[in-house]
């Protein structure tokens, strides 16, 4: 299985203290942004200023920042969002896991996005590479489980 690391992704409670702190303070600069009014969050991604140009090319890792518009605590850690991954084979690379004895929280059930949980139940998500595959069983009609 190919992997290449992607992001880590923080839950925000305050977008300007975050920026503020991420880019004015630490010096962290803002490579793309999406906002969801619909969804009602905003992703905000962060390279470090010598991987702001291989970052724009998603070449180099970056932070992603999450603010969820209307939830400002978060408690259990859940502040700490998940790594991600990009694989060639999103369908393999899930196969692969749950031969190993790893649970599929979220399947690929789209082609493009799954979710693993770490022994310590940290978050993973696995990204297939490039365009999304063609939805597959049993892949499409797997249940999710859990929390990621």
């Amino acid at each position: 299985m190919s992997l290449r690391f992607l992001h880590t992704m923080v839950r925000v409670s305050d977008l300007d203290s975050a920026l503020d702190f991420f880019c004015d303070k630490l010096g962290l600069v803002q490579t793309k942004r999406y906002d969801s009014d619909e969804g009602r969050f905003s992703l905000i991604y962060l390279a470090a200023p010598h991987d702001v140009n291989s970052a724009k090319e998603q070449r180099s890792p970056e932070l992603e920042l999450t603010y969820n518009w209307d939830q400002h605590e978060y408690t259990g850690g859940r502040n700490f969002g998940h790594l991600a991954y990009e694989v060639d084979d999103i369908y393999q690379a899930c196969q692969r896991l749950m031969d190993k004895g790893v649970s599929i929280n979220r399947p690929p059930a789209d082609g493009h996005m799954a979710f693993i949980i770490s022994p310590d139940g940290i978050s993973i998500e696995l990204l297939q590479k490039g365009d999304r595959l063609s939805p597959k069983e049993p892949w499409a009609s797997m249940p999710k489980t859990g929390h990621w």
